[in-house]
């Protein structure tokens, strides 16, 4: 069984063999959140609480298994929010001593990246579809852009990260900008589908290596709807959205988007011709739901890599089967199971620590 509870989706499900997915519940936090236009920790961790017991009882019955038909536990234990781990860890910590379970420690990232190996038609789990190692993974989310090389099962090496905002973070950002509702990303997706991606350009951040950066991507983008709707540098950015019109905000959700993925490639590209030795590459977190990225990168990236893999969009977010299957790749591993009695949790820590 693997419990998600980093963030604002409080998650649970059942896995078998690392590959097949018995049952997936996920309980999101969106819609209290789309109000605020973001996270609140506090408001997380309580929301998490009410409905942990309900869901992982719900995931046991729709897997039609019992505890005694669980060989371990795996629960998220970081990076993510404080409170948001702790009511996870915790119940997970419980259980497993309750019912005599051992106890696996997973990070997130890890998680996300492992949900490529899941198959969501149970009658068709082989493993011939699977991410041939080596890999580079890119991981993109709300809180996390990183590129990691992976040269086996459970082994991690960052070689790019953001020196500031994530990519998802940065959706959100621009989002809010344009008026468009939280979470960021599916809003622009979707805003974009009617816009010219040509319409504005943005500049790309001039960052050495294979590090991100897009805070001043994000800036570009309010300057510019500044700019076009004539208003100085310090008029309030809540208010710009009131003077932009429909195909305007199309437009500009278009050109960041197109803006956006275009940085992602170049550095995967800058990262293959570094890693000439990859077998395949892997995307994963909520980011790698993006349509535009998903053509793009299969386009682009293809030729070079040999095969590109994304998880199914219903799994490129946060959810429990991801978390079971990372922590079968650890026990496959040889990693050794976590004393449910001194487990900690972490708001950042790095994958490969």
């Amino acid at each position: 069984m693997g419990i998600e509870t980093s963030c604002d989706e409080t998650a649970a499900a059942v896995v078998q063999d690392g590959r097949e997915i018995l049952s997936n519940v996920v309980v999101s936090q969106i819609d209290i959140f789309a109000e605020y236009g973001g996270v609140i920790p506090e408001v997380a961790a309580r929301s998490h609480l009410e409905v942990i017991l309900p869901v992982i009882d719900k995931a046991l019955a729709d897997a039609s298994c019992s505890w005694d038909d669980i060989d371990a536990i795996a629960v998220t234990y970081a990076p993510g929010l404080l409170g948001s781990l702790l009511i996870g860890t915790l119940a997970a910590r419980t259980l497993a001593i309750l019912h005599n379970k051992p106890l696996y420690a997973v990070h997130h990232l890890k998680s996300h990246v492992y949900a490529n190996w899941l198959n969501l038609d149970s009658q068709n789990s082989t493993f011939s579809d699977c991410p041939t190692f080596p890999i580079l993974a890119m991981v993109i989310s709300g809180g996390h852009t990183q590129i990691l090389y992976m040269p086996e099962h459970n082994k991690f090496e960052i070689i790019g990260t953001t020196r500031d905002d994530a990519v998802g973070e940065c959706f959100d950002k621009v989002a809010k900008i344009l008026g468009l509702p939280y979470p960021g990303g599916p809003s622009i997706a979707k805003a974009a589908a009617s816009g010219d991606s040509g319409r504005y350009k943005f500049p790309h951040p001039k960052v050495e290596g294979l590090d991100f950066s897009f805070s001043g991507l994000k800036t570009a983008v309010l300057r510019a709807v500044q700019k076009e709707v004539g208003v100085p540098i310090s008029y309030p950015s809540h208010k710009l959205a009131e003077l932009l019109s429909p195909q305007q905000v199309a437009d500009f959700a278009a050109s960041f988007q197109k803006t956006a993925v275009d940085i992602l490639i170049e550095k995967l590209e800058l990262a293959l011709e570094q890693y000439p030795e990859v077998c395949s590459v892997v995307f994963a977190g909520g980011v790698s739901a993006n349509e535009t990225l998903r053509k793009t990168a299969s386009g682009m990236v293809f030729s070079s890599a040999g095969l590109v893999f994304f998880p199914p969009n219903s799994l490129s977010g946060d959810n429990g089967a991801m978390v079971a299957t990372a922590a079968y790749y650890e026990i496959q591993s040889g990693v050794e199971p976590t004393d449910p009695y001194s487990l900690n949790i972490y708001p950042r820590v790095g994958i490969d620590s």
